[in-house]
């Protein structure tokens, strides 16, 4: 057993969230160590290199979160992060016909037209609206949670003074975000739009992450969470991380590292040190220990309490919390090294529409039998399926003339009719089905495919350590947002345990390459006087 190490702040965990949390606490000039399982920071926000000349953005493939202050704060440009907007979103459908959504407005419009004039005439209303209601939620995730159940008169104060933004927007604006807090997606476009072709590819972000349908109450905000997407001001603007998503985490240990913090890969912790109820450091599973004033886990709520912690040291009250915490992991992903581009039969030959994300969502009623399916225990035939193609504005992730294709895939529950164990042996037949669906839009696809990865609930949960495979560490559901994430009377980043506070994304404000739940967790360390 080594000599306990002296630190300020140990860090379980070296996804982006963790990196976060110790590049700020570091910039304080505390003194910090992450502690990373895997080979490689990065968590699920990770790229590597897995046929000869091609990188995956594994798990995570667009920046659509990350927030602007963080990488400002942090100069995280200055350690080699450069993003790539996305300017265009397209969508085959199996009619033959095709939409695509440009950063040009009038090109936007007229594709629009050709299915609906009326829509085509109130999208820039809509994008206003959301925009607007994305810059009032905006404090709400780059600050500490509200909570109107405290006693506490400055948490009171915060709260009112929340209450006061929100009496303060015009009328409608007050009733459009109660409804996008209640309803489905589905309905909530409905009442904005009336082309199917055009609600399609729009609803499927208030389904991403979620084991709900396009038409389950509350979808509506997973929509607008979606919608927080912010590159230099624009709000529902995602890109790519030049050189895959990896290159986000790269660039926050970079930061870590220059202001001092230690970073260790291939260093799993077993549990956690104490003295008396106190979390004092780390035990390691090769017997090693690191003490520290505190401990920070960047793991999700599951993996910190029922993992690092034990139920024996929490509460009744707290383990109930903890096991209606919702997780239900319903994403896979498809990773394809191509050897040419797809062309795709709305739309034959390369060009601009496939430098964007591609949704393979063909009507709102093709999606809720996907969800069907998924409910069922099986994973769903006829998938949505978001497509990027990172290789077309990134040539650093693929040899010449050849390609990268990203697929994520909604749904693959977790939890299979036959138990989320019988994943690893079907692993490669829902690989195959959703090819197939690709196949059905751009014929000869398949032949095109030089390397296959697929990845499940099952492969997330144990390769990258998101409980029953999801990516947002818990679901983002009303009931598990804001002061109730992850537990009532712990959503400022502390928890049950004295001296170990949570900075991962099942922590407020929620999921997604976002940064924040990483760095408020460090700005709240450092504003109680925990360090």
């Amino acid at each position: 057993m080594t000599a306990p190490s002296a630190f300020d702040a140990v860090v379980v965990g070296g996804g982006h969230n963790g990196l976060a949390c110790a590049a700020y606490l570091a910039r304080a000039g505390r003194r910090v160590i992450v502690l990373e399982r895997r080979p490689r920071v990065g968590g699920a926000a990770v790229s590597e290199e897995l046929h000869a000349g091609f990188t995956y953005s594994v798990c995570s493939y667009v920046v659509s979160l990350l927030r602007p202050w963080i990488i400002r704060e942090l100069e995280l440009a200055r350690h080699g992060l450069e993003l790539i907007p996305l300017e265009c979103s397209f969508s085959p459908y199996p009619d033959g016909r095709s939409l695509a959504r440009w950063d040009d407005a009038q090109r936007t419009h007229d594709e629009i037209a050709a299915f609906s004039a009326r829509d085509a005439a109130h999208y820039p209303r809509y994008g206003r609206l959301m925009a607007e209601l994305a810059a009032f939620v905006a404090p709400l995730i780059d600050e500490f949670a509200p909570d109107p159940a405290s006693t506490n008169p400055a948490r009171i104060a915060e709260a009112l003074a929340h209450w006061r933004r929100f009496r303060e927007l015009p009328a409608r604006m007050r009733t459009t975000f109660l409804r996008l807090m209640t309803a489905s997606a589905a309905d909530f476009l409905d009442e904005h739009f009336e082309s199917d072709a055009l609600k399609a590819p729009m609803s499927v972000s208030g389904i991403i992450g979620t084991m709900q349908g396009v038409r389950s109450p509350g979808t509506a905000y997973v929509l607008l969470h979606h919608y927080m997407g912010e590159i230099d001001g624009h709000y529902r603007a995602w890109g790519f991380a030049r050189g895959g998503t990896g290159a986000v985490s790269e660039a926050l240990a970079s930061a870590a590292r220059a202001h001092g913090a230690v970073i260790r890969t291939d260093c799993e912790v077993a549990g956690l040190l104490y003295d008396g109820d106190e979390a004092v450091g780390v035990h390691l599973a090769n017997g090693d220990e690191l003490r520290a004033r505190c401990v920070v886990s960047a793991l999700d709520p599951r993996r910190t309490f029922h993992g690092l912690v034990g139920r024996e040291r929490l509460s009744a009250d707290v383990n109930a919390q903890l096991d209606r915490f919702r997780f239900r992991g319903s994403s896979g992903k498809v990773n394809l090294a191509l050897d040419r581009l797809p062309s795709f039969t709305s739309r034959p030959g390369a060009g601009p529409h496939l430098a964007g994300d591609i949704a393979i969502a063909p009507s709102v009623d093709a999606l809720e039998v996907a969800f069907d399916e998924a409910k069922a225990g099986r994973w769903s035939r006829r998938p949505y399926i978001n497509v990027v193609i990172p290789s077309l504005s990134d040539p650093t992730v693929a040899p010449a003339g050849k390609h990268v294709m990203s697929c994520f895939v909604q749904y693959a529950p977790y939890e299979l009719a036959e138990g989320p164990e019988a994943w690893p042996e079907k692993r490669e037949a829902f690989g195959d089905d959703v090819v197939a669906t690709l196949e059905e839009y751009a014929p000869g696809l398949r032949d095109s495919i030089l390397h296959r990865q697929v990845l499940t609930p099952w492969d997330l949960e144990r390769e990258f350590g998101l409980s029953e495979g999801n990516i947002f560490h818990g679901e983002l559901s009303l009931e598990q947002l804001a002061f109730l994430r992850p537990l009532s009377g712990f959503a400022r980043h502390a928890t049950p345990v004295p001296k170990l506070w949570l900075a991962s994304s099942g922590a407020h404000p929620g999921g997604g390459i976002m940064g924040a739940p990483g760095a408020l967790c460090a700005r709240r360390m450092l504003a109680g006087g925990a360090l």
